[in-house]
This record gives structure tokens, C-alpha cells and sequence, in this order.
């Protein structure tokens, strides 16, 4: 990546770093909004952490997109200042309109520039400056961007959590997530190691622990406790125990072998060394998060990035477990079922509330392990009323022959006077149920398009 383009970006960060400063040494609170996801409620805690460390106070609310309904309540409010984390590149021109100024703090591309320049707005994006939101820089990163002049580098530690539940970690960090990794590394917010990349390896049986793993995802094990099972069997290692409780050579024979499964299972493994050993591990950290946010228990990821160990952090143990279950169930749904192909893309239906939550991360590891077509998007469809949510996701091969999922669903979606948008690989929409086919055959044929067909 260019050292110029990052430069850019770093020299807008700073300039919402002395707007915050500003703010703050005149005492005003801040109205932070930020997504619900485990990007975004890493985000809010970078922020929120930040504010209230030097001496400040904020108001926070996480919601699952910003629409216009969002938009005109606060139109109402009388905050100094508004900070928008992981949302607000489409929405520039009502966010400059605010009573109070304004900092968009996003890595989403948007096809709407419209008020860009406005006085009362900094906008931070790395697309303004050529940069990819999708593999560079996560929400989180940005947010820590824009509070990096304040010398508080154990957040480094919180923006790569969210570049992780992002899923921006694909054969290591690049770009700016690179830099802030090694200023976490360097002021101890992190360590470093090589391992398998096993989740919830401290809490979970080994067999529960390797199903779990969605990513890498491990063909026949993730998602599959009976695959687990059977496999840790044939190897002669027991599946109830812990992977901390295996001997060394029994270690040495799974790596081996899950090496042969996915060679990305093993490689750099990053830890907190301040955090309880539950969210110790960053991917360990992100999947709490990430089940809080699916859970709708936005108050309690929040939370836990915020300190709280005593209570927010065993409830979000909780809402963990449950995620992993509710996951292990829809993978076992998709496996038998599949997905319904078009032309371009092939779409998943559901009205099923626990899978409602989840269907996006089911439609990313769909595509990883091949139960899903690989050689086309997939819409994953979730009936709400009279809407649908819509989550799109593809692979970086495709994205590199022209698709672009962001572009695809915020255009085909302004067609039915509802909203959309997001990464080329990973984007989303909400649109009338009753349009449904018709935005299904519109993004099939921008797809086309993209490729050139």
C-alpha cells in the first residue's frame, strides 16, 4: 500500500482528533452511534474508552443500520458533537445537516458523495484516499485512527478485535491494520505467537473447539461436532479434554494434520495479555462480541470492551455459546438444503428467527468450506414483515474479476426507495418483500454486468 495514501488518511484522522480534543476540553458530551456488529462495537469501545479516559462523557447508541428514521431523531438532538463509527459515508449530506458538528469515522465505500465538503464534517474513510475498506483498515482501525494523537496505544489492541470480526484477517493483517498491529506488538497491548488458530480453546472440549473454528473453516470439522468427533478419534486423541491439556506430541499431531485440511489453521496467534484468558485470544474476543451484537445485546458487548469483567463478561460467555449452537444448526440447514442459483448469484431464504441474526457469517462460511457455490454471490434473504434484510457475500476472486457486492445492492436497492450498500466482498440491504424478485433479478443482472457478461 502507498505510504501517501496512508498518509492522507492518517493527516484526516488528526483532524478529527483536534475536533474530539476540542469538544472535550470544552466539556461537551459526545453522541457516539455506532453499528451493532463486532466491528462496530469494537469501534465504540475505542472511542468510548478514549472520551472517558480523558475525562470526557459520552452517549452511546448501536443500531443495526443508520435509515432515515435514525437520522431524524437526531436531527432533534442538541449534542455539540456527533461521532459516527462503521456507518455514515451514505449519509453524509443529512449528517452535515446535524444541529452540532460532526465526525464520520467509516471504512464502507458509498456510491453518494454528495457533501463531502461540508465545514461542520470530517469524514474518515480510507476509500477517499484509494485505500480498501474491506482488507486495509476495519471501522474499529479508523476509530483508533482518530484518538491515536492521544498516546493511548493498548486500543490498538480493541481495533484489530474488530478488523478480526471483520474479517480482515485472511493470510495476516495488510495496510493500516499492519501499522496499528505493530504499534500494538510494540507497546505490549498484544502478543504475538504461532499456533493453531482454535477458538474457545480455554473454555470448550476439543471436539466443541474445532467445530467452532469458522475461520479458517476446516472442511468436515467446522460446523460439524459428529466430523469433530470422528476425526479426533481416528488421530487417538481425546475429544472431551481441552486443547490446553494436551500433551505436546498429541499438539504436534493435530497441527500436522489440520495443516493438511487448511494451511492457514496455523500461523501468528495474537494475545491480550491484560484480559481474562476467555477473551484473551483476539478471536477469541471477537466472537463474543460478535454473539452479543447477533443476540441483540449491544449494552453488554459494549460493556465488556468497556472493563466490565464481572457481569457483562460471562453473559457474553453465554450469548457465545448460544451463537455456536445456533451456527452449528444452520450450517447442518445449508449443508442439506443449499442455496437456489440465478444466472450470477444464488440466493438463501429464511423467516426463521434464530437464523435471522447469523445469516451473513453463514453465507461467508458457506462459500469457505464449499457448501455453498464458491463460482457465484450469495444473497442470504431474511423476511422481517414487509421487508427483507439482505446480506450479500462473495470471494476476493471475484471481487478481482469485477464484482462488487457494496456497488450491486445500494444501487439495485434506491430502485425500491430503500437503502444498501457496504464492501465489494461483503454488503447489505433492506428492501420491500414485496419487490423481493424483482430486486433478486436486478442484482443478477448488475452482477452481470460487473463481469462483463
Amino acid at each position: 500500500m502507498s505510504p501517501k495514501k496512508q498518509h492522507y488518511l492518517l493527516n484526516r484522522a488528526d483532524e478529527a482528533s483536534k475536533l474530539l480534543k476540542k469538544h472535550l476540553n470544552s466539556e461537551n458530551m459526545v453522541r457516539v452511534i455506532s453499528h451493532n456488529d463486532s466491528d462496530g462495537i469494537s469501534a465504540a469501545g475505542v472511542i468510548c474508552n478514549a472520551i472517558s479516559q480523558e475525562g470526557g462523557k459520552f452517549h452511546v447508541t448501536l443500531v443495526p443500520r443508520l435509515k432515515g428514521q435514525i437520522m431524524d431523531r437526531l436531527s432533534q438532538e442538541r449534542y455539540k458533537l456527533f461521532y459516527f463509527c462503521d456507518m455514515g459515508s451514505a449519509y453524509i449530506e443529512r449528517i452535515g445537516q446535524l444541529k452540532g458538528q460532526a465526525i464520520i469515522a467509516d471504512h464502507h465505500q458509498t456510491i453518494d458523495t454528495a457533501g463531502d465538503d461540508l465545514e461542520n464534517l470530517i469524514h474518515v474513510n480510507p476509500h477517499l484516499f484509494g485505500m480498501d475498506g474491506t482488507r486495509d483498515i476495519s471501522a474499529s482501525g479508523v476509530t483508533y485512527l482518530t484518538i491515536r494523537p492521544f498516546e493511548k496505544p493498548k486500543f490498538s489492541a480493541l481495533a484489530l478485535v474488530g478488523a478480526i470480526g471483520d474479517m480482515q484477517y485472511s493470510n495476516g493483517f495488510r495496510g493500516v491494520n499492519h501499522t496499528i498491529l505493530n504499534e500494538a506488538l510494540d507497546s505490549g497491548a498484544v502478543e504475538q505467537r504461532e499456533d493453531l488458530k482454535i477458538i474457545s480453546r480455554t473454555e470448550e472440549p476439543l471436539f466443541k473447539s474445532l467445530s467452532y473454528t469458522f475461520q479458517p473453516a476446516l472442511p468436515g470439522i467446522t460446523g460439524d461436532l459428529e466430523g469433530s468427533r470422528a476425526f479426533l478419534e481416528k488421530l487417538g486423541i481425546s475429544y472431551s479434554i481441552k486443547y490446553s491439556e494436551l500433551a505436546d506430541e498429541e499438539k504436534d499431531l493435530l497441527r500436522e494434520k489440520l495443516i493438511l485440511l487448511n494451511p492457514q489453521i496455523f500461523g501468528p496467534v495474537y494475545n491480550t495479555p491484560h484480559n481474562p484468558p476467555a477473551i484473551r485470544n483476539i478471536h477469541d474476543y471477537s466472537q463474543v462480541l460478535d454473539a452479543c451484537g447477533n443476540n441483540k445485546r449491544y449494552a453488554t458487548g459494549l460493556s465488556i470492551c468497556l472493563g466490565d469483567r464481572d457481569s457483562a463478561l460471562p453473559e457474553g460467555l453465554e450469548l457465545l455459546k448460544k451463537y455456536q449452537e445456533t451456527m452449528i444448526k444452520a450450517l447442518g440447514w445449508i449443508r442439506r438444503e443449499g442455496a437456489q442459483e440465478m444466472d450470477y448469484v444464488q440466493y438463501i431464504y429464511t423467516e426463521d428467527k434464530e437464523k435471522k441474526s447469523i445469516m451473513g457469517t453463514l453465507a461467508s462460511i458457506g462459500i469457505d468450506l464449499e457448501i455453498l457455490n464458491p463460482q457465484k454471490p450469495v444473497l442470504t434473504l431474511s423476511r422481517m414483515h414487509e421487508l427483507v434484510k439482505v446480506s450479500g457475500r462473495t470471494t476476493l476472486e471475484l471481487t478481482q474479476k469485477g464484482v462488487n457486492l457494496g456497488i450491486a445492492l445500494e444501487e439495485a436497492s434506491k430502485n425500491f426507495n430503500s437503502t444498501g450498500g457496504g464492501h465489494n466482498i461483503a454488503a447489505g440491504a433492506v428492501v420491500p418483500y414485496k419487490n423481493l424478485e424483482n430486486f433478486k433479478n436486478l442484482v443478477n443482472d448488475l452482477v452481470s454486468s460487473q463481469l462483463g457478461v
